[in-house]
């Protein structure tokens, strides 16, 4: 099964776990992974503003490759694939930023949102299915108690993401329990994480991380995975040590639990 793949900026540089146990597991699967050529930053946000169409044209840009390649179009950064995602609605459905942004491009066929964008976990439930991700599982996590972290930008805005239900996921269990793992649950998981915010104060990522590890701490989770860098770095560095639980990707654990993770 080959899918086009947008990295993002992160991906090459700080979150290279990320991106790396993802093509290693990928191929175990049986999956191929084609990264688009030439692609570009996608912003790291979607901007609210209808009239703000230069910030947007990476993504568009991204979404006509994998249409040209006639593949779907995989993403594994929480934040790349908000924009992706948002990008392709406004593409699909806003027919005035559509217009605008087809203007900016000069494609040869105008860009009207046919590109799929499905995240890396949705590419294991269902395309693999976690039943078939269960049966290659040659080294079961038996025993781990893992709190999954949502964040934000994977389940919202729910109308477009529609990856899972915002207020009670389940996705990221349910992949835990595929590989050998104990989910935890705790209330926190998909509450935000100070995301963005630390850039201008670290207080209130530092209040917001803090009490997402606590919680899950709380509730008996000995690790917590996520899928999005920008809430690693936030849970990892902006809470205090003594709080502060082990955090992986999901890529990690998918890539032990299949035997490829070196």
């Amino acid at each position: 099964m080959n899918f086009s793949y947008y990295p993002g900026c992160t991906l090459k540089n700080k979150a290279q776990d990320l991106d790396r146990y993802a093509r290693l597991s990928a191929e175990k699967l049986g999956i191929h992974l084609e990264e688009l050529s030439e692609w570009q930053c996608c912003g790291g946000a979607f901007s609210m503003g209808k009239d703000e169409i230069a910030s947007k044209l990476a993504a568009v840009r991204a979404l006509n490759g994998a249409k040209e390649q006639g593949q779907d179009l995989v993403t594994l950064c929480s934040a790349c694939h908000n924009v992706l995602k948002q990008a392709n609605d406004a593409m699909a459905h806003d027919e005035e930023f559509s217009e605008h942004a087809n203007n900016y491009m000069q494609l040869e066929k105008p860009y009207k949102g046919e590109t799929r964008v499905i995240h890396y976990l949705e590419l294991l439930r269902d395309v693999v299915g976690f039943d078939n991700l269960k049966k290659a599982v040659v080294k079961p996590l038996t025993g781990k108690k893992v709190a999954a972290y949502y964040g934000c930008l994977l389940l919202r805005p729910s109308k477009v993401m529609q990856m899972d239900n915002p207020e009670n996921p389940t996705i990221i269990e349910d992949f835990l329990r595929a590989i050998g793992a104990e989910p935890v649950l705790y209330a926190n998981r998909n509450e935000c994480c100070g995301g963005y915010a630390v850039l201008e104060d670290r207080a209130i990522a530092q209040k917001k991380s803090a009490a997402v590890m606590e919680n899950a701490a709380d509730q008996g989770a000995e690790m917590m995975i996520t899928a999005c860098p920008l809430c690693e770095y936030n849970l990892k560095k902006n809470t205090p040590a003594d709080g502060r639980l082990p955090v992986y990707y999901f890529t990690e654990l998918l890539a032990e639990a299949l035997g490829v993770k070196e």
